[in-house]
């Protein structure tokens, strides 16, 4: 049987190919209503759609957040299933923002339901919480590798609260985001020796520039970096070689409300898409290494 191709090396081909950007699809209550649409099931299915028409084409990852799905129970699901393999059949990428962290055979399930080929909602990466132990991640990481998809764990995120864990010093010197770092680096070690990007990423805030401490500076992981924060929490694309220096060919922001506040309009969705991707390029391609 043929190995998938792994995350790490779809995600760099579609970064070249659509410019590295990925758009949250966000259905939060006030966002419906800024695009005239009903807190209901009826809203959250036509605004997902348009999202999907607008963008799952021409952008490189799109990343649902779950729990805006989760909160009108089975139907709301029934919306991500579709969307997601919608987005998927268009060539976006889907990374499932989801969050999960457990141990044993809770998380073997959750891996199961969003990195297992034959899930209703698979996907073709997932947002992980380490705070159980990063050995808890085995179960994602293992089938990550099976299935030739990804998974990216928290590490350095932009919410001002995660300081208190991320950035906890360790009886052996090392923060609590340092380790998480230090771990993906080693889980992509083979993709990195052979010259690709691996499929191991971590989550770090684009707005973390002034607070990262020399302690948790070293963020070339050889895998990719989801950097929420670009628009509407202040951080722009002319930030991210100051946050990330030599790893920020492997950035992959993340942009939601600056893009989905141009909707239900497709072409201004599209429009608003494709200039922060080009602020992207143009930021990397000015600050950023040479390609592997």
């Amino acid at each position: 049987m043929t190995s998938p191709t792994p995350f790490g090396a779809r995600l760099r081909r579609a970064m070249d190919e659509r410019g590295p950007l990925c758009v949250g699809i966000d259905p939060h209550a006030s966002l419906l209503a800024d695009w005239g649409l009903s807190d209901d099931i009826a809203g959250l299915e036509r605004f997902t759609h348009t999202v999907v028409e607008a963008l799952a084409d021409r952008v490189a990852v799109l990343k649902p957040q779950s729990a805006f799905f989760e909160r009108f129970g089975s139907r709301g699901i029934a919306v991500l299933e579709r969307a997601v393999a919608d987005a998927r059949a268009a060539g976006a990428l889907v990374l499932m923002d989801a969050k999960r962290g457990d141990i044993g055979s809770t998380m073997a399930a959750y891996a199961a339901t969003y990195l297992d080929p034959s899930s209703p909602l698979f996907s073709d990466a997932v947002t992980v919480s380490p705070y159980l132990g990063y050995g808890s991640l085995r179960p994602a990481l293992d089938l990550a590798r099976e299935s030739g998809t990804g998974v990216f764990v928290l590490a350095l995120t932009s919410n001002p609260e995660g300081a208190e864990v991320q950035h906890a010093v360790r009886a052996d010197g090392a923060t609590v985001a340092a380790t998480m770092l230090g771990h993906l680096r080693a889980e992509n070690a083979a993709e990195a020796a052979a010259g690709a990007m691996g499929s191991y990423g971590a989550v770090v805030g684009a707005t973390l520039g002034g607070s990262l401490g020399a302690a948790d500076a070293d963020l070339a992981i050889d895998g990719p970096l989801l950097a929420p924060g670009i628009g509407a929490q202040g951080a722009t694309a002319a930030d991210l070689p100051k946050v990330f220096g030599a790893a920020v060919r492997d950035v992959v922001p993340n942009v939601s409300r600056g893009v989905l506040r141009h909707g239900p309009d497709v072409a201004a969705l599209r429009e608003s898409a494709a200039r922060f991707a080009g602020e992207v390029q143009e930021a990397v391609a000015a600050n950023g290494p040479a390609a592997r």
